[in-house]
């Protein structure tokens, strides 16, 4: 009989899925498995049991496709997550379900394409005997053991796509433009695609912020000539008091959303000006995967296979370029990566002038790139010299 790989993509969908699904399919095929696809994420695992047979052939022109031909869903039956910091225990009947899903059907491995809260899932699988690998997937680009995730560039080239859309229209009509984008407790899509597409004001969740600096950003650029303003929003961005926009259920995480309007509404309640909103909502997760992210979730499909091969179960494959690694599930999940408030991409924005409204605009540079004086500086000749002298006293003296 020959051996027999599971693959299932879970939570929201986002552009790549379909290529990490390709890639998995066929490196499958060269290496003599047999592949399945479980339908509507995990809940295709049991009750009913929902599976295609996945061949080159069955998934020929998906690369450059969105979405999933495998279908995903981020509720149901196997929603291990309500919050951040709040993860609950899936039933065990579901889990005996799953095992016996898995061992009918001849499951060497299951491969499960995913988020924090999918991945979750994957590793209470894990620690029940299940034999699963994991695939990094988000758009937020918040998984902390991995470099990049696929669907997080597809995301900013929408985001950025926006803004040079905006920038023209704000420029003709004199207007302040904000545009709210994804991203949830991380603010890498709205950091990326602000400096990408040209924005002037950058509100992310890492970085406090007020009103009278969004302003003053504004009326800066004014009192240079510059009649229009874009300002980009995190979805998750905390409001000046420390409150959050979105919607609140109980038993599910919070569904963020809404900042927008309350940013543009200040604006010109303080102002006196016209401003204007866009959310771009779950535009920044469709379409077609840029060609960074064909690659990353053609690689990642194709490794996660090879972590099957190896029975490296209950690993998640990762992207460390220029490796391609693993680490276990447990260590990439319940661990948000955000953005450096002092890291390479703000500095850089600072220096650029984009306001993140924590200071005044005529602040908006100062001390960015002040020297450390307690960092060492990446090349010290005399230090060099006086260490390779004494290399070469140790070798004579041997």
């Amino acid at each position: 009989m020959s051996k027999r790989i599971g693959i299932l993509t879970s939570g929201g969908d986002c552009p790549g899925l379909n290529a990490v699904i390709r890639g998995a399919v066929k490196s499958c095929d060269q290496l003599g498995y047999d592949c399945i696809g479980f339908l509507k994420g995990y809940e295709g695992l049991y009750d009913p049991v929902q599976y295609v047979q996945l061949t080159p052939k069955s998934t020929k022109g998906i690369l450059n496709q969105g979405g999933t031909i495998l279908g995903s869903t981020n509720k149901g039956r196997f929603a291990a997550v309500k919050g951040i910091d709040d993860r609950v225990e899936i039933e065990h009947s579901l889990i005996e379900g799953v095992q016996a899903t898995v061992r009918q059907l001849g499951i060497d491995g299951l491969i499960c394409v995913g988020g924090d809260g999918s991945l979750a899932i994957a590793q209470q699988f894990h620690e029940n005997g299940i034999p699963v690998v994991g695939v990094p997937k988000t758009i937020d680009n918040d998984l902390q053991a991995t470099a990049f995730t696929f669907g997080f560039d597809s995301a900013i080239e929408c985001a950025t796509d926006a803004l040079d859309r905006l920038h023209t229209t704000a420029a003709s009509h004199e207007r302040i433009m904000v545009l709210e984008v994804m991203g949830r407790h991380a603010g890498w899509i709205a950091l990326h695609s602000g400096i990408a597409g040209g924005g002037d004001v950058i509100l992310i969740p890492e970085i406090p912020w007020s009103f009278e600096h969004v302003c003053h950003k504004i009326l800066h650029r004014e009192s240079q000539g510059k009649k229009f303003t874009l300002v980009v929003v995190a979805e998750g961005a905390e409001l000046p008091d420390g409150g959050m926009v979105g919607q609140h259920a109980e038993g599910q995480q919070v569904k963020l959303g809404g900042i927008g309007k309350t940013v543009t509404d200040e604006i010109e309640r303080r102002l006196h000006r016209e401003a204007r909103l866009c959310v771009l909502g779950h535009l920044q997760r469709g379409g077609k995967p840029t060609t960074f992210d064909r690659v990353l979730a053609t690689q990642f499909g194709a490794h996660a296979v090879r972590l099957i091969v190896e029975e490296r179960f209950g690993e998640m494959i990762c992207s460390r370029p220029p490796e391609m690694v693993s680490v276990p599930i447990l260590d990439a999940v319940h661990k948000v990566r955000t953005v450096d408030p002092q890291g390479p991409a703000v500095q850089a924005a600072r220096a650029l002038g984009i306001s993140f409204g924590d200071r005044p605009a005529d602040e908006a540079s100062a001390g960015v790139f002040a020297r450390n004086e307690t960092a060492v500086d990446a090349y010290q000749p005399s230090e060099l010299l006086d260490s390779t002298a004494a290399a070469v006293e140790v070798a004579l003296a041997e």
